[in-house]
């Protein structure tokens, strides 16, 4: 493990980072879709009330009202429901606590002065986003490589065989010394802000950024999939994993393997017309739907006279084809239809972890489809967020300072 986990601490990553404002549960979706597309990782966190406005609160009580994080498939999802597309103006007037899928796991408040590798461990499971409070005593960022942090001595504590880093309790008083003006004032850091520090880093964890992501084990086998044939709808916010919140859509090959068409994700879905795209998921299959409505409106919903006019005049009389087509005509008036991503953001098996995290930062992703390295198109797993700490964190961890180093490391700074 390298040393830069163990000195450095979640109080150096809020550096720049602006105040985060809370977005509440009795906000509508439409707001909701407003601040989505300023956000990180295609979602936003919600928040409850507070039950006395103005009061200071503890820790305790703002994880307490924390209820999810919405993403942008999960409005999708909801405007694909049936009553949504016949009332698409109430739909958008519709609060958001009808619509986040509550998990209370998902954040986590922390004190700034917390140890890097401990909020890598939590985003490792399961944590998505992490609450720090702001202090008018925090300097910014520490001594890289030094058990002095902030002016401060970080005690060394030896128990049986385990060695730990701790901070020391003037350290640990930072929020006591904080103004109630600032004690109320938080930063939010998410995974991507993770792997943007350690992109910074990537000296200090040399040789793992270039080594192959099947070597160090980060792709993730378990991932979720949907036939191209199958109905879209079938892909559902709740059903899917935590990491990453997406699904491949896939066609079988004749020698049972998946290849990849696309994907339904709510990286994908970040800043699309969430309208439309509700709609294409309630009536197209998967395979269309990553295609996009546009591109198929006439092989889709108008019979094609140039293989069979009498099917065509049978389906006219007979109505079939003809409704649908009728509601898409409808809907698309006044709007620009959804358009579906077909380029999938792919690597392959031996490509370096540094080059899948400077992808992943590159396009904003939350994940990349990992290929065969000899067949572009046969899909062999995922590489998420918490795959990546996963993987540069099981390293063997580095040595602690001894008591001796300390003492011969405060020699020489008082030199």
């Amino acid at each position: 493990m390298a040393s830069v986990f163990l000195y450095h601490v979640v109080g150096d990553l809020t550096v720049g980072k602006p105040e985060m404002l809370e977005f509440s549960e009795t906000e509508t979706v439409e707001s909701a879709i407003r601040a989505i597309g300023e956000s990180t990782e295609c979602g936003i966190p919600v928040w409850k009330r507070r039950s006395h406005v103005g009061m200071m609160e503890n820790n305790e009580t703002r994880q307490q009202r924390f209820v999810g994080i919405l993403t942008s498939l999960d409005i999708v999802s909801f405007f694909a429901k049936s009553q949504c597309l016949e009332d698409q103006d109430k739909a958008m007037k519709t609060q958001v606590s009808d619509v986040v899928v509550p998990n209370n796991a998902l954040l986590k408040v922390v004190d700034p002065g917390t140890r890097l590798i401990d909020a890598l461990e939590m985003m490792k499971h399961g944590v998505r986003r992490l609450l720090v409070p702001k202090s008018k005593v925090w300097k910014g960022t520490s001594k890289r490589f030094s058990i002095i942090y902030n002016g401060k001595w970080l005690k060394y504590i030896e128990n049986g065989s385990s060695n730990d880093l701790i901070v020391n309790a003037n350290i640990r008083s930072l929020s006591a010394s904080t103004s109630p003006y600032m004690r109320d004032k938080f930063v939010c850091l998410s995974r991507e802000d993770m792997i943007r520090f350690l992109i910074g880093c990537l000296g200090a964890l040399a040789p793992l950024p270039l080594s192959s992501i099947s070597s160090l084990g980060a792709i993730n086998l378990n991932y979720n999939s949907i036939q191209a044939s199958l109905p879209a709808l079938q892909v559902s916010p709740k059903h899917l994993g935590d990491d990453p919140n997406a699904v491949a859509v896939v066609e079988m090959t004749p020698d049972g393997q998946h290849k990849i068409l696309g994907e339904i994700s709510a990286s994908k879905l970040w800043k699309c017309d969430y309208l439309a795209a509700g709609w294409a998921l309630a009536n197209l299959s998967a395979g269309q739907f990553v295609m996009g409505v546009e591109d198929n409106v006439s092989s889709l919903l108008f019979p094609d006279t140039s293989v069979d006019s009498t099917v065509e005049q049978n389906n006219v009389v007979s109505g079939v084809g003809s409704e649908k087509a009728m509601k898409l005509s409808e809907f698309s008036v006044g709007r620009s239809m959804y358009r579906g991503r077909s380029a999938t953001l792919t690597c392959r098996s031996r490509s370096s972890l540094a080059a899948v995290m400077a992808q992943m930062l590159c396009h904003r992703a939350t994940h990349v489809w990992v290929t065969e390295d000899e067949n572009e198109d046969v899909l062999v797993g995922v590489v998420g967020y918490a795959d990546i700490l996963v993987a540069v964190t099981k390293q063997p961890v580095a040595l602690i300072p001894t008591t001796r180093s300390i003492t011969h490391l405060a020699s020489e700074t008082q030199s």
